[in-house]
C-alpha cells in the first residue's frame, strides 16, 4: 500500500493531536497510537457503510513511513476499497500536520477489515449501496 503522493486519498475521517502522553522513551509517538487512531477511523467509515455496528477482524497491512511527533496533528483519511456479504475492507493513510500547520507528511498506511455484527452479535449481511 505505500505509494508516495503530496496528497492524502480518502476521505478526513479524524483529526487529534500527538500530546507527551503518548510517546516512546525516544520522545516519538507509540506505533500502538496511531494504530488506534487509524482502527477508530476506520471504524467510524465502517459503521457508516454497514449501517451499524462493526468490529475490527484484521490488521491485513500496516506501514509506518515516518514518526509521528509530539504536536503533530495526526489526520487519518479512509477509502472503503471492498464491501463483502459482511465484510468491509479499509483502506487508510495518517498524514502529520507538522506544527499544526498545512505542511503533512504521510506517516502511516494500512488495510483494516471490520465485520457488520446485528443487535444479537452475531454476523449480519452489509446492504448493497
Amino acid at each position: 500500500m505505500t505509494k508516495s503522493s503530496t496528497e492524502p486519498k480518502g476521505t478526513l475521517t479524524i483529526r487529534t493531536l500527538a500530546m507527551p502522553a503518548d510517546t516512546n522513551p525516544s520522545g516519538d509517538i507509540f506505533g500502538g497510537w496511531v494504530m488506534s487512531q487509524m482502527d477508530i477511523a476506520g471504524s467510524i467509515a465502517a459503521v457508516e457503510r454497514a449501517g451499524g455496528r462493526v468490529v475490527t477482524v484484521a490488521v491485513e497491512a500496516m506501514t509506518f513511513i515516518s514518526p509521528v511527533k509530539v504536536g503533530d496533528v495526526l489526520c487519518v483519511y479512509t477509502t472503503i476499497e471492498r464491501v463483502g456479504t459482511t465484510s468491509i475492507s479499509v483502506a487508510m493513510e495518517a498524514w502529520a500536520r507538522r506544527n499544526r500547520l498545512a505542511d503533512r507528511v504521510k506517516v502511516t498506511d494500512g488495510r483494516f477489515v471490520y465485520v457488520a455484527l446485528g443487535e444479537d452479535g452475531n454476523k449480519r449481511p452489509i446492504p448493497r449501496a
